[in-house]
């Protein structure tokens, strides 16, 4: 196998890679360190991080009373982040930035970055306007952190170990993103508070990511950023079909994430109108934060025994059903209430790891942050489109019918699982 040497780009490129674009590492590399303690720093970094990612949504009830916000207003702080992070996915791709910085380093800047516009709207913003190009900014710099964190985590495992490690990863991703759900139980009406503490958490991920996160043995580099790579993902099938199940799962997520505590209230009003709204916010958290991070856990452990796709197919179609329980759960019993929306804040984010880790092995082994990068941008970008139409249908419909719209999302994934699975058994197709 030829040996050669990056010469352009970082000086971290400066070390041997072979054909496929695989940094050699010396002996001494990762000496110190070992692949399960590097992911329990990534994990850790990506919680802390995160927690600024829904720190204007959590407080967005006192932003609407303090604002005077309406429904475009809210929907605006909350699209923000998401364009963002599109954007900034999508600038770090089309330079080839994710693959041509030490990775440690990038996140670190994306982190102190949105930790940074999170201390902004605390301070600097008293309306809508300044708050939006800050959660904007903010959402550009978290495109640095989530797709970073997984190239870092590809970086330490193989194949074999990969899929329970991105578990863990996700799991992280899902417990930093309801963080500010536990700020405001803490600190209350308070939002200048809760976002002071998201910042002051970010700040803290960036001082980790550059003090002790590591690149592991299995770091792939790309020698020349091209525009064009960034589309290798949709161009050969496998990877088209894993792109396609994961816009399927967006489809699906972010708009329950963001809407979800609001579904559930309108339905305890009705239903049990003397259960307390603290209720109501512990078990948010504790369906959508602790079931989530526990299903992506599991998930990545049965991928390890069962297959990444199969464990793929059987979570996301356990949410779209839940999605078409949605009207008739909306009514039932307060404890058959709570087991129906644990069981799909489990279901709703398990898969997620899944798509990730497909692509990181059926992508072109130089450009794994690229794919990952792009992969995650074209996600967030579709979660805009149900983030900004769900409360509009329900001013139309009602809570109680609007989130069957999200099934469509399951759907696509099923069927994009399910031409994945066939190609992978038939010997000479996949890679058309």
């Amino acid at each position: 196998m030829r040996v050669d040497v990056v010469r352009d780009g970082a000086r971290w490129q400066g070390r041997p890679v072979t054909d496929d674009g695989v940094a050699v590492r010396s002996p001494a590399d990762g000496a110190r360190t070992g692949p399960w303690s590097q992911l329990a720093l990534i994990a850790l970094t990506q919680v802390l991080a995160l927690a600024v990612w829904f720190s204007a949504s959590a407080v967005l009830p006192v932003l609407r009373r303090d604002w005077e916000l309406g429904t475009a207003g809210g929907v605006g702080l909350t699209v923000a982040v998401q364009l963002g992070f599109v954007v900034g996915a999508l600038a770090s791709a089309t330079t080839g930035l994710a693959d041509r910085v030490r990775p440690e380093r990038l996140l670190a800047t994306g982190a102190g970055a949105a930790a940074a516009c999170t201390l902004g709207v605390a301070v600097l913003a008293d309306g809508p306007l300044v708050g939006i190009a800050l959660r904007f900014l903010t959402g550009a710099g978290l495109a640095l952190v989530y797709p970073i964190g997984m190239k870092l985590m590809a970086s330490w495992f193989g194949a074999r170990g990969r899929g329970l490690a991105l578990g863990v990863l996700i799991g992280a991703l899902t417990l930093g993103s309801l963080l500010p759900q536990l700020l405001v139980g803490v600190l209350g009406d308070s939002w200048r508070a809760v976002l002071v503490a998201a910042a002051a958490s970010g700040a803290v991920a960036a001082l980790l990511a550059l003090g002790l996160l590591r690149a592991g043995p299995h770091l792939a580099v790309g020698a020349r950023p091209r525009a064009a790579q960034a589309f290798d993902g949709f161009r050969s099938a496998r990877p088209r079909l894993v792109n396609l199940a994961y816009l399927g799962h967006m489809w699906e997520l972010y708009a329950l994430w963001t809407w979800a505590a609001v579904w559930m209230t309108a339905s305890r009003d009705v239903h049990d109108p003397a259960l307390p709204a603290a209720r109501i916010a512990l078990l948010t958290l504790t369906a959508f934060g602790i079931c989530g991070a526990a299903g992506c856990v599991l998930a990545g452990w049965l991928a390890g025994r069962w297959g990444r796709a199969p464990v793929a197919t059987v979570a996301v179609a356990t949410s779209g059903v839940c999605c078409l329980l949605s009207p008739w759960a909306w009514s039932w019993p307060t404890g058959v209430f709570a087991v129906f929306v644990c069981v799909w804040g489990a279901s709703v984010i398990a898969d997620s790891a899944m798509f990730s880790t497909l692509l990181s092995e059926v992508a072109d082994r130089r450009w794994v942050g690229t794919a990952l990068t792009v992969q995650t941008a074209t996600g967030f970008l579709l979660t805009t489109v149900t983030i900004s139409v769900l409360p509009y249908l329900a001013d139309a419909v009602s809570w109680r019918w609007t989130l069957l719209l999200l099934a469509a999302g399951p759907a696509l994934s099923v069927a994009a699982l399910t031409r994945f699975r066939a190609l992978d058994r038939t010997p000479g197709a996949a890679v058309g």
